[in-house]
């Protein structure tokens, strides 16, 4: 809805300013009127340049929601109006864009469209596991309930992505700034030595030619590697955009010597913790899987639970397909077979999730262990390599003058 700026005098005479959204000028007339304002203005608020260009609006993050569902459950645990509950969201929201959000959501359910219908329109920010757990609480007269638990899951979901984050941050931050410091000595001081060392007049040893080589064409070709750079980062997006490269890339990553493991432990606990919550909120196996499997974020692993679904529909039990993927555990598979055999399957798969938690920090931590002097050691090598290279001819011209 539009944002007017009114002015108004009250029935004392003192004038009064401020800004408000509504509908129209006549709705926001009549607002203030009922309100006991009289000599009523109004002129809209111009819109900022943010609000022509989406990409400089605020983003809605993880935390964002989180804090969303906490307190939407507690207003509805203490009798609030579905209404009234996101209209006080909507106002103490800081997230600009988040807030114009409840209020369409609110609006959608003035209008009578059920809660999980006016998710529904924001997949980027609801996805199909949020609206469906909302849609299990609306029909079970759980939302309050299924709010807390959907806020104790993405709470997790968002430990569990931060710690994969950390893990990688390290080695790409050294690896970015090992390319850094090589481009500025090939570009900025190798050709300062390279002046030195034609004035000497005798032949470069070989790391000093091959070094110097590599500044020319560095220096020369700097533009178009650039572009072939980017050209080569396009052409993969096209690629991982087709259903065959998709397979080949997240095949080549659950294969990976160091990170593979950690996405298959990853992918266990994610797995685990929200097909857990689904089945403690009342929502079907069969359904709980296509969605766990649309969240998995790697095909393959999709594909193994895609084809758990299936089999499960034909009549069999859960962990049999489970074993067949090669993805999952034994551990893992024979926890969900107790699971299944004594009828506490949602409670066995919190367990997993929770000991795949753990799993997941200490195979960060061994692997920030295993990759800090490794990429120390490899950025030392390089940048000590090249200072060694550049030195060579000086050493050299020293001994035949001491000679």
């Amino acid at each position: 809805m539009p944002v007017y700026l009114w002015e108004a005098a009250t029935r004392s005479g003192e004038i009064k300013k401020g800004e408000m959204e509504a509908a129209d000028e006549t709705a926001l007339r009549v607002q203030l009127r009922r309100k006991g304002f009289k000599d009523v203005k109004i002129k809209q608020k111009p819109k900022d340049l943010a609000e022509y260009l989406p990409f400089l609006q605020p983003k809605v993050h993880e935390k964002d929601v989180v804090v969303f569902c906490r307190v939407f459950s507690t207003m509805i645990n203490a009798g609030l109006p579905l209404i009234q509950c996101l209209d006080l969201l909507a106002q103490q929201e800081q997230n600009k864009t988040f807030a114009k959000v409840i209020l369409s959501i609110k609006e959608d359910i003035e209008g009578g469209v059920s809660l999980s219908d006016a998710l529904k329109k924001f997949p980027n920010i609801f996805d199909d596991l949020f609206v469906n757990l909302i849609a299990a609480g609306e029909s079970g007269g759980i939302l309050d309930t299924i709010l807390q638990r959907l806020s104790g899951y993405l709470e997790k979901a968002m430990k569990l992505k931060g710690r994969v984050k950390g893990a990688m941050t390290y080695p790409i931050s050294v690896l970015v700034i090992s390319i850094a410091v090589v481009s500025l000595l090939l570009i900025k001081v190798i050709p300062v030595f390279q002046g030195m060392f034609e004035g000497m007049g005798a032949a470069l040893p070989a790391p000093t030619q091959f070094l110097v080589t590599a500044s020319q064409f560095m220096r020369h070709y700097f533009f178009y590697m650039i572009i072939l750079l980017v050209a080569v980062w396009f052409a993969y997006k096209r690629f991982y955009a087709t259903a065959q490269g998709k397979l080949i890339v997240d095949r080549l990553v659950l294969k990976a010597p160091v990170f593979g493991p950690l996405l298959k432990k990853v992918a266990v606990a994610k797995f685990s913790r929200t097909l857990s919550t689904m089945m403690t909120s009342g929502v079907p196996i069969l359904e709980g899987l296509s969605i766990v499997s649309k969240t998995a974020g790697n095909k393959i692993i999709e594909n193994a639970l895609m084809e758990t679904r299936k089999s499960i529909s034909e009549g069999r039990t859960i962990a049999e397909p489970l074993q067949e993927t090669d993805i999952f555990p034994p551990m893992v598979v024979q926890m969900i077979a107790v699971g299944e055999a004594t009828g506490a399957l949602d409670a066995m798969l919190s367990k997993i999730a929770d000991f795949y938690d753990e799993e997941v920090d200490a195979a960060v931590e061994a692997m920030t262990a295993l990759l800090e002097p490794f990429m120390m050691v490899f950025l030392g090598g390089v940048v000590g390599g090249m200072i060694i290279a550049m030195y060579l001819p000086i050493f050299q011209m020293a001994s035949v003058v001491g000679g």
